[in-house]
């Protein structure tokens, strides 16, 4: 049975949420009017997730997803956010939330994305210890072919790496393998497979149904997702390529702007810039470098941080 707490001061809001999580089968929704209600709430059930607006009184949002880092780190937070809250969204997922959605399109994307996070967080809790001993480095290549499974494995297995080095806590691991998949999955639906985000937010349905299509379609199925990852004490890099025609990083909007936030093209790359510490496309934008540092050191920043897809 998973559990779910939705948080928000307007009880319409809440059903709405709940309404749509309580149509997932084995699913249990729990619920809070405030922050400081929902932490009781988590003391005394233990929810696997927590959904919550930003805007409430008492404990809002943002110093919610505060204290479930402080005193709830394995349960992770997805927030819903509502135009004029974009500022405070951003902070919370810089300060530990694992993702986000769209008050205007919750029926389109809620349970989609705790799907993507449930999964995530179970993946990370369950993985059994890989070495008796932690290995100093570790780097590996994969050539993946477009199929979903495939490139949720592969995230796994960065995380589980991940662990066995020691790497970043656990609820950081989580934030990393949400970056992750947002980044494979660009690379299938919109770099090999050629799909706009604008079809996909006009018509959800049709968007997988052309997915499905192409990817049993030449020259599409031929085409392969490429990732390469290495790992060291300092940290991880991932370089993920696709071999789709590419486009020009310099025309996408600027993923750090709260003002994007609820853009269909703004949401792969908040996250990505969210929650790694480098983000750079190369010229063609059909590959982009991801780094993470184990600590602050100084490092020698990206010419591109700015630049993003979806």
């Amino acid at each position: 049975m998973t559990t779910i707490l939705v948080v928000d001061d307007s009880a319409m809001d809440r059903r709405v949420a709940g309404g749509l999580l309580e149509k997932e089968p084995d699913c249990q929704v729990f619920y809070a009017e405030d922050g400081y209600v929902a932490l009781k709430s988590v003391d005394e059930n233990l929810p696997d997730v927590v959904v919550t607006d930003m805007v409430m009184p008492h404990l809002d949002g943002l110093q919610l997803v505060e204290a479930m880092k402080r005193d709830f780190p394995l349960i992770p937070v997805i927030i819903m956010t509502a135009v004029g809250t974009e500022e405070t969204a951003v902070q919370a997922l810089k300060r530990g939330a694992a993702s986000y959605v769209t008050k205007r399109r919750l029926a389109q994307d809620l349970l989609e994305t705790v799907r993507m996070v449930l999964q995530a967080a179970d993946d990370e809790r369950n993985v059994s210890r890989l070495l008796v001993h932690r290995t100093q480095q570790a780097e590996f290549k994969f050539v993946l072919e477009n199929e979903l499974p495939l490139l949720a494995a592969s995230v796994t297995h960065m995380q589980q790496t991940m662990r066995a080095m020691g790497l970043f806590d656990e609820s950081e691991r989580l934030r990393i393998g949400v970056a992750l998949e947002e980044v494979l999955l660009n690379a299938m639906f919109h770099g090999n497979l050629e799909l706009s985000s604008s079809l996909r937010e006009d018509d959800k349905s049709t968007y997988h149904e052309v997915a499905r299509t192409r990817a049993k379609e030449s020259p599409y199925r031929e085409r392969r997702i490429f990732v390469d990852a290495s790992f060291s004490p300092s940290g991880a890099e991932f370089k993920i390529r696709d071999e789709g025609p590419g486009f020009n990083p310099k025309d996408l909007p600027d993923p750090t702007d709260p003002a994007n936030l609820h853009r269909a093209t703004g949401r792969g790359l908040l996250l990505m810039h969210t929650f790694m510490d480098g983000v750079a496309f190369n010229e063609s934008g059909n590959e982009v470098r991801l780094t993470k540092t184990a600590r602050r050191v100084n490092v020698e920043p990206f010419a591109d941080t700015q630049s993003g897809r979806q």
